[in-house]
């Protein structure tokens, strides 16, 4: 029998695209797709297991053991920094962290600027590098709200299309780091089963490779 890759893959429409991915590289999993309350899905042909979990747990679970791969934005490991080994970009879920606020907000060194964010770390260590004094807003939603009820001057958040940001009348302002989905490795297992990763993260890579000159 192989030794199974444990695979968290993020709920919702990124870990779906994940899932075909994974699945037209080689490592199909017929169980998953069947309509049922069960959690973990298993193909010992294709030497898989896999599990759906919520997006900001998947590194959590790579990180402990519980996993041996998981894909997480690149978003999540920036502002855990979980001790996991980063294999590969997928190229999928692409989007951007960055600031937005009022279209016509204008920083005034002078004074400290409020930040709201769910992303504490990512803002800090952003302005930390500008030596810019803030206070951080910790909100967990409907983070657009804040500057436009004056709770913050601006926000640090993934902006994908920006729509929502238009319909609000604020403007991406500064662009921090680019973001994408990126598989990622428990270090512990990278060693362990590193055959079996390594082969996998190429199986993957190659697909990927392909779709994208296919898309040209």
């Amino acid at each position: 029998m192989k030794n199974l890759l444990n695979i968290a893959l993020p709920k919702g429409r990124l870990g779906s695209n994940v899932l075909g991915c994974f699945e037209k590289a080689g490592y199909p999993c017929p169980d998953i797709h069947a309509s049922t309350r069960r959690l973990v899905f298993e193909n010992p042909e294709a030497g898989v297991r896999y599990f759906w979990v919520k997006p900001s747990d998947v590194a959590i679970y790579v990180e402990r053991g519980a996993a041996d791969l998981g894909v997480a934005g690149k978003d999540i490991l920036l502002e855990y920094v979980p001790k996991v080994y980063e294999l590969l970009d997928t190229g999928m879920g692409v989007c951007r962290m960055a600031v937005a606020g009022p279209k016509d907000f204008r920083d005034d060194p002078s004074r400290t600027l409020r930040v709201a964010t769910k992303f504490p770390r990512i803002a800090r260590d952003h302005y930390g590098a500008k030596s810019r004094e803030i206070d951080i807003i910790h909100l967990n939603g409907s983070i657009e709200l804040a500057p436009i009820l004056g709770l913050s001057d601006v926000i640090v958040d993934i902006i994908e299309t920006g729509t929502t940001l238009r319909e609000n009348d604020l403007a991406p302002l500064e662009d921090i780091v680019p973001v994408s989905a990126r598989l990622i490795a428990n270090q512990v297992s990278y060693q362990f089963k590193h055959a079996e990763i390594d082969r996998l993260c190429r199986d993957l890579d190659q697909f990927l490779a392909q779709r994208q000159e296919e898309k040209k």
